[in-house]
């Protein structure tokens, strides 16, 4: 995670965002602070990556890289916003000891893969190119299948759906999302897939349910996803409500603040 301190929306680069409305940075260190406590509460292992000055989105450390099985793809932003946080990533990941591979190709790390037992779901769409799906699938040696994204409100994979468990343990993936973020065509592929998967209503992705984190038990979603949750307590996982709207600002939520460090 990387804590809000120069969190701002100072320009516009998806739908959610409008420089003329002023965030309140003192509100969103609070919500950041009790979301990273939810974790640690939860058992989990928070570390923390420095924020620069000029780097606004550096807060959405889910964007910088994807690590799995200890080896990251790291980012190449596709705005120049953000092209900055590109150099912090790599530093914190070479110098924790995880090999990083630059992209050649634009992706924006885990805003737009998935990450399964044995496969990679990845976006594209608004941000992420195709190309990458590539480069990540010769990296990690695992299947990685494209999903069109079609609606701009949900510009990366991570704002239209979200693995509640990668199968590591269970042996079944399982996942849920909001159909009509996606082309007829990826909708197809995620009902083969997927059959049993939740389908969530647009209002709970409208309030950034799906971008949400899950250690194939807890699930923490914002808390005003209030049928999501209900839908998860039904299927035994245990929803974990968390306030993260003044980072919904910007596009974001609990799983765009989280970047997972899948070891070897």
């Amino acid at each position: 995670m990387c804590p809000p301190t120069h969190f701002a929306v100072s320009y516009a680069i998806n739908a959610w965002m409008d420089p003329a409305v002023p965030v309140d940075r003192r509100r969103a260190l609070d919500q950041w602070e009790r979301l990273r406590d939810v974790y640690t509460g939860l058992g989990h292992r928070v570390s923390l990556l420095d924020p620069r000055p000029g780097l606004p989105d550096m807060v959405f450390a889910a964007n910088g890289a994807v690590v799995v099985g200890g080896t990251a793809y790291a980012a190449r932003f596709r705005n120049p916003e953000r092209t900055g946080e590109e150099a912090a990533h790599l530093d914190w990941l070479r110098a924790n000891g995880i090999p990083a591979t630059p992209s050649t190709a634009v992706h924006e790390g885990e805003g737009d893969f998935a990450v399964t037992a044995d496969l990679i779901l990845a976006g594209t769409g608004f941000r992420t190119e195709q190309a990458a799906h590539m480069e990540a699938q010769e990296l990690f040696g695992v299947p990685v299948v494209g999903l069109r994204l079609v609606d701009p409100r949900f510009y990366h994979l991570d704002t239209a759906l979200t693995v509640l468990d990668d199968g590591r343990v269970s042996g079944r993936p399982d996942i849920a999302y909001l159909p009509e973020a996606f082309s007829p065509a990826a909708q197809r592929v995620l009902a083969v897939l997927f059959p049993d998967a939740i389908r969530v209503a647009e209002a709970d992705a409208l309030v950034f349910g799906l971008n949400a984190v899950s250690d194939a038990y807890n699930v923490v979603l914002p808390a005003q996803a209030t049928g999501f949750a209900a839908l998860l307590a039904e299927r035994g996982y245990r929803p974990v409500g968390v306030d993260t709207t003044e980072f919904a600002r910007s596009g974001g939520g609990p799983k765009c603040c989280t970047q997972e460090i899948r070891p070897a």
